[in-house]
C-alpha cells in the first residue's frame, strides 16, 4: 500500500535536496517512491512545479492512447491517438496519485516567498533509514496517510513541533 506524505520547507531549494537524498536511498533499496513532486516559490514569489512521471500517469497515457485510437481511429487515427494519450495522462496523474486538487492548490497558495513543498507517494521504506536522513532537514508535515505513530516520528525527525502551517 502506498502512502502520501507532504512536507513543507522554509527554503525554496530544500524540497529538491530532500527529494534527491531520497532518490539516493531509493538506489540503495531503502525506500520505494511511486511519485514525487515539488512545488516551490522563489524570492520574487514566482511559483514552479516539478513533477516526476509516475506509473499512474504512464498507465493512464497508454489507456487513453488506446481508447483514442479505438474511438477516433476510423476517421482520424493520429489525432485520436494523440488526444487520447493527452487525456489519459491527465486522468492518470490525477487519479493515480490520489491527491485532492483543492489540497494541492491550497498548498501552492500557502507557500511564502522562498519556500517549498514536497509531495511523495511512498510505496515502501526502511523507516529508520528515512528518519535518519530527514533529521538533516528542517521542515513541517502538512499531510500524510501514515499511521499516527509513524507520522509523529516523522514530525520529530524534521523538528516539526506541529505549531506552524
Amino acid at each position: 500500500m502506498s502512502h502520501l506524505v507532504v512536507l513543507a520547507f522554509d527554503d525554496a531549494g530544500e524540497a529538491e535536496k530532500v527529494r534527491e537524498a531520497l532518490r539516493q536511498q531509493q538506489k540503495q533499496g531503502l525506500v520505494s517512491l511511486d511519485d514525487a513532486a515539488i512545488v516551490s516559490r522563489d524570492a520574487e514569489g514566482k511559483l514552479s512545479v516539478k513533477n516526476e512521471v509516475s506509473r499512474a500517469t504512464m498507465v493512464g497515457t497508454g489507456i487513453g492512447a488506446l481508447l483514442g485510437l479505438l474511438l477516433g481511429g476510423f476517421f482520424f487515427p493520429l489525432t485520436g491517438l494523440a488526444l487520447g494519450a493527452l487525456g489519459g495522462a491527465g486522468v492518470g496523474a490525477l487519479t493515480g496519485l490520489g491527491v485532492d486538487g483543492k489540497f494541492v492548490k491550497d498548498v501552492k497558495e500557502s507557500l511564502k516567498p522562498n519556500s517549498s513543498a514536497l509531495f511523495l507517494i511512498v510505496r515502501d521504506a526502511d523507516e529508520t533509514a528515512v528518519l535518519a536522513l530527514l533529521r538533516n532537514y528542517q521542515g513541517r508535515v502538512l499531510q500524510t496517510t501514515l499511521d499516527s505513530a509513524t507520522e509523529e516520528n516523522l514530525r520529530r525527525a524534521l523538528g516539526d513541533d506541529g505549531e506552524g502551517a
